[in-house]
């Protein structure tokens, strides 16, 4: 499945770490002092777009849900308070998915590998240090810079053929920024996902071949 590529670009929450509920306990505890419901309806969003950063669900919550603005100073000390809680709480190696590592673990040698998350991008870069995962990949990405963006820009930086590489992800706005960059996309760990791009992993042990 994977040898026509050279080059692997991971997404993180949901790909390589189990940590999208945690995330939604994130946003309920930076936005405690705002009504449930109105926190339910992020809580949706943010799983709908799990590729979007923190900066733009923030923004989302303010200007779409409460019908309010918010400076770029107050998105930012949301997003602080929230990678408090993330960095205190991810820094478990049980979450991370182990069908997803053994087969990095195992290819890494064999593809160029990068991280393109959705997640901030020091918070990011920490949590892989802390979880020894950092040696496996040849750059780490992540927010406030768009994905899309991020994805252009590691391929400029390489000057890698688009028709070599491959973007895993497990959302819609995974696909999105593949499908920006001329990339093929293989969507994994999400049932909703399954018709979009040019394949579906089930599980990577499943593979006959890679």
């Amino acid at each position: 499945m994977f040898s026509p590529f050279e080059t692997i670009l991971w997404d993180f929450d949901g790909v390589i770490l189990d940590s999208m509920s945690i995330r939604d306990e994130g946003f309920r505890r930076v936005l405690n002092p705002y009504p449930d419901d109105q926190v339910e309806q992020l809580i949706d969003y943010h799983r709908i777009n799990g590729g979007l950063s923190r900066y733009v669900k923030f923004r989302f919550f303010f200007e779409e849900i409460r019908g309010e603005g918010i400076t770029e100073d107050d998105v930012h000390k949301l997003a602080d308070q929230f990678s408090v809680y993330m960095l205190n709480t991810l820094k478990d190696p049980g979450l991370l998915i182990e069908d997803t590592m053994a087969f990095i673990q195992a290819n890494h040698s064999r593809f160029n590998m990068h991280i393109v998350s959705g997640s901030d991008q020091d918070e990011l870069r920490e949590l892989c240090r802390s979880l020894q995962i950092d040696q496996f990949f040849d750059s780490i990405h992540g927010s406030p810079a768009l994905k899309t963006d991020l994805v252009r820009q590691i391929m400029a930086m390489h000057k890698y053929n688009s028709e070599r590489l491959v973007l895993v992800g497990d959302s819609v706005n995974d696909y999105d920024a593949a499908k920006a960059n001329g990339l093929t996309f293989f969507g994994y760990n999400n049932d909703e996902i399954k018709g979009l791009g040019e394949g579906y992993i089930p599980a990577f042990k499943s593979l006959t071949s890679v």
